[in-house]
Order: structure tokens, then sequence, then C-alpha cells
């Protein structure tokens, strides 16, 4: 089973760039979207009728939002965290399955100037909490824009980053807060070396020069760890600021 995680940063411009066309090639059973800043009636359904397509937009328009693309029904597909501080900008939607929770999920971005991070803070905690809830009733599998980057070996340019939003102590210990709790970073289960990115500005030459953050994540209970297979970043895909990343599980 693959399944794969991409902020497009506007679904209505990456459907008028590649979008189809890395739908097609890619083929994920399911495939996650975060930052789709729009909703089901905005955007001409082109996409394959093999897909089925779970919504959960912002209450404010153009706005982030989190949509699940898949092939294989879900038993329910429910909105937000049941809180509603956090649930009126469509971060969050889970698919059951099975055999597993799928949450798709665009955490909030702490701002330049950290006017957001005190919220960050808050928004980890009660997002592990909701995750920790699920996994009392099956394992859990996370993935999206996390907004942040764990470790040095997660960005180009650690030094000059430290304490910038994506990269404060508060928003790592927040990310090793999963872990602690039992989560499997997936990705560093296959490559414990630096270099792999997922999100570049876009100032001229930063993407081809490779000067970016790996800020996108799947992250897995550790019961589904014997059932990965691979993990992947797709970095040679264009059309938003990040690109795809995924999993395979069998």
């Amino acid at each position: 089973m693959k399944l794969v995680s991409w902020n497009v940063n506007g679904l209505r411009a990456v459907l008028r760039r590649n979008f189809l066309d890395y739908l097609a090639a890619e083929a994920p059973d399911v495939l996650c979207l975060q930052e789709t800043r729009c909703g089901p009636h905005e955007v001409e359904p082109l996409w394959p009728a093999a897909y089925l397509t779970y919504w959960n937009c912002a209450a404010k328009k153009g706005y982030a939002g989190t949509a699940i693309f898949t092939r294989v029904r879900p038993r329910v597909v429910t909105p937000g965290l049941g809180r509603p501080e956090h649930d009126r900008e469509g971060r969050v939607l889970t698919a059951e399955f099975d055999d597993f929770f799928l949450v798709n999920v665009y955490v909030p971005n702490a701002q330049r100037a950290l006017t957001r991070l005190a919220y960050r803070q808050q928004w980890d905690r009660d997002f592990l909490r909701f995750l920790k809830g699920l996994e009392r009733r099956k394992p859990v599998i996370f993935c999206g824009d996390l907004n942040v980057a764990h470790t040095e070996l997660d960005l180009a340019n650690p030094r000059a980053n430290v304490g910038n939003h994506g990269f404060t102590p508060e928003e790592r210990a927040g990310f090793a807060a999963f872990l602690k709790a039992g989560f499997v970073d997936t990705f560093r289960e296959f490559e414990k070396g630096g270099g792999h990115y997922t999100w570049w500005s876009q100032m001229p030459g930063v993407r081809a020069r490779n000067i970016g953050w790996r800020i996108d994540y799947f992250l897995i209970s550790a019961a589904l760890r014997p059932r990965l297979k691979a993990a992947f970043i797709r970095a040679e895909v264009p059309g938003s600021d990040h690109c795809p990343v995924g999993i395979e599980l069998s």
C-alpha cells in the first residue's frame, strides 16, 4: 500500500501545472494534501474516478485546508480535532481504515516573528493527545506539513536558523514529543544522513542548489514498523514549494 503526502500550496494552482500527471505517475493508494486553499466546488473534478475525495476546508476562504484522495474506501472520515479553538482552519482530516487510522495534518506555522509560537505549542500538545487517543483503538499513521525541522540534519543551514520559526527549541521539542510517545519517523528508518529536504524558499536558485528544509513527514505507530517497506521524498517533483513524501506498507 502506497501512501503519499503533499503540501500543494494551492490545489487550483497545481492543477494547472502537473498535479494530474504526477497523480497518474505515482499512482498512490492514498494521497493526503495540505494547504489546498479551496473546496471541492472550486476545482473542476478532473482527477480520476478511481479516487474518492474527502475535504476539510478552512472557514477563511483561500486559506489552509486539507484533503484526502483514496482508492480504498475508509470506514469513516472525520474533520478536525474536536476542539473549536483548533478546527476553524481545516488542518486535520482523519480517515479510519480497517487496520489503522490515517491522520492528514497541516500544522500551524509559528510565524516569522514567532507571534503564534505559544499557540503552536498548545497545538502540539493537543494534537499528540488526539493521536494517542486514536492509538488506543488501533495503530496510527500521521502525515503532512509539520512546519518544523527536527534536527540539524533536516535543514541546509541550521546555524543560521537557530531560533527562527520552524527551528525553535520549542517546536523541535514538540516534534521530539511524538517520538518519545512511540511514533516512528519513517524516513529516518532508511536514511540517516542530511541533504534530504521537502521544502525550499521560492527565492531564485534556492531549490536548484538544494538549500531546503525537511518539514513534511510520515510518522507511524511502532506497531506498524514491521509493515514499513519504504519511505521516500520526491524532491524532483515540481509544482509547489514543497515536494511529495510517502511510504509503502506491506
